[in-house]
């Protein structure tokens, strides 16, 4: 075989059309298909060195994609490919000839330059596919500009086209492959010396709690980390102290990762107050209604200035699409760097530009797909939000469990971590003993008694169950919980107490 790519092959039967008065032709290279499948014929081990970078869509020439097709469904079962084998698959199509097949396909074989060459043709085959689809995004995005719609705004066109981009990235880019051992161990070494100098031993983003950061390990990078709640048990300030910490965290030696919180639910200036509540250690009541001492105001100042130069961004569009966070996500990423996103919540955000869920539980397995890829593609942890079904009011034990989760099945599957938040006191507080009909008086006390003991017990305790981790174990974490400055952080121990406490 000769080893000249450049010399003609075979002779082609007609193919698609090639007239001169063709406007444009979008990018192909027959000679790489016909050589790339005359190889493939010649020697089906081409397919398992090809077989991760091609589909029968990249092929310009339709036949020669249905003949890649049948290839590869004969060699996957087992089966010996080639111009014998393919011409009973092929001529089934009707618009086929039988005699221009056979002839075909050992002129493919006959041409063939040389094998070892085909990882090269696949390569070009690819590619070309590659240009004609930003070809076709292109004259989609040149048709929806010069025709616009009054529901469809400027800003959402180019949502879409970052949407459709991402598509062609995300579904075409060739995957890594098999990793030899070595390289894996490596980046495992890596990953551990940057535990190993961190003080706070930890070799993701720190949460500022100590006892969820030696469960985790820190938030790493590429995971989806699901936080849920119900209503009231302070998912949200959990995820704003996580999040504002991890923006300005000097307390375990990391380095403090921008921070891109997309609040659906509440205002951006709610946040900023509770942040500034929680760092100022002032009433969130008195700081919103200005009900503020002489010192307190100027606590509340020195906080500010501490903290405004954090690199922390809020983003409290209402109704934001998937594909809208996607595309914001990736420009802050681009442009000042992004380490940590926080989603409030998911089930708000609505389904990627185009697609349309034929049930909510396929549209929230959409969401949490799609969270799950971003968070792969920008290599950092998104933490997202999740609100838990009624089910859990109906129970006398109403910790969560993994089932509570609303539109459950994709939300479990898709994240790396769930860990819900819970507060017994919040439900106590709701439960004070009622004196039933025909109750004594002495069981009346003994009831009230007992339940005010569990409240005193659980008063400003909440509990963090990590629920499913893929990477490291299950459990719980009893952390303490301010509701006036909205705050989590470490229970303070016996012996941390002042003497005669």
């Amino acid at each position: 075989m000769s080893d000249n790519k450049s010399e003609q092959t075979v002779a082609l039967f007609p193919r698609a059309d090639s007239s001169a008065g063709a406007i444009r032709e979008l990018p192909n290279n027959i000679a790489a298909e016909q050589n790339y499948l005359g190889a493939l014929l010649y020697d089906n081990q081409v397919f398992d060195k090809t077989n991760d970078l091609l589909r029968p869509e990249h092929f310009f020439d339709p036949l020669h994609g249905k003949i890649f097709a049948s290839a590869s469904k004969l060699i996957m079962r087992g089966q010996v490919a080639n111009h014998v084998t393919l011409k009973a698959m092929i001529t089934s199509d009707a618009t086929i000839l039988e005699e221009d097949v056979d002839s075909y396909l050992g002129d493919l074989i006959d041409g063939v330059i040389s094998i070892s060459d085909a990882p090269d043709y696949a390569q070009l085959i690819h590619n070309n596919y590659l240009r004609r689809e930003l070809i076709r995004i292109s004259d989609t995005v040149i048709r929806d500009a010069s025709q616009p719609d009054i529901d469809n705004s400027a800003f959402r066109q180019i949502e879409a086209a970052e949407q459709y981009l991402f598509n062609l990235a995300e579904k075409d880019v060739a995957e890594s492959g098999l990793r030899p051992f070595l390289s894996v161990l490596t980046e495992t070494i890596r990953q551990a010396e940057i535990a190993a100098n961190s003080d706070g031993h930890l070799s993701g983003l720190s949460t500022g709690l100590t006892g969820l950061n030696n469960l985790l390990g820190g938030m790493h990078k590429s995971d989806l980390i699901i936080l849920a709640g119900r209503p009231g048990m302070g998912k949200t300030a959990l995820a704003t102290n996580i999040a504002f910490h991890a923006a300005t965290t000097t307390r375990t030696g990391e380095h403090a990762a921008p921070v891109a919180f997309f609040s659906l639910e509440m205002s951006a200036e709610q946040l900023g107050l509770r942040i500034l509540s929680e760092r100022s250690e002032l009433d969130s009541e008195k700081i919103r209604r200005g009900k503020l001492k002489t010192d307190e105001f100027s606590q509340l100042v020195d906080a500010n200035r501490e903290i405004n130069s954090a690199p922390f961004f809020i983003d409290d569009t209402p109704a934001l699409s998937i594909s809208q966070l996607a595309s914001r996500a990736r420009r802050m990423k681009r442009t000042s760097g992004l380490g940590l996103i926080v989603v409030d919540y998911l089930q708000l955000l609505q389904a990627q530009i185009g697609i349309k869920p034929e049930n909510r539980v396929q549209e929230i397995s959409n969401i949490t797909r799609s969270l799950k890829a971003l968070a792969k593609e920008l290599d950092i942890p998104v933490l997202a939000l999740s609100q838990l079904s009624r089910a859990v009011e109906q129970r006398e034990d109403k910790r969560p469990n993994l089932a509570d989760l609303r539109e459950s099945g994709s939300i479990e599957q898709d994240s790396d971590v769930v860990m819900f938040v819970y507060r017994e006191e919040y439900y106590l507080s709701k439960s004070e003993p009622e004196r039933k009909d025909n109750e004594t008086t002495e069981k009346y006390n003994e009831r009230y008694d007992n339940w005010a003991k569990r409240l005193e017990k659980a008063a400003g305790l909440a509990e963090i169950q990590i629920a499913k981790q893929r990477h490291g174990p299950v459990g719980t974490v009893t952390v303490q919980f301010e509701g006036r400055l909205t705050r989590f952080h470490d229970p303070i121990m016996p012996e941390q107490l002042p003497d005669n406490f």
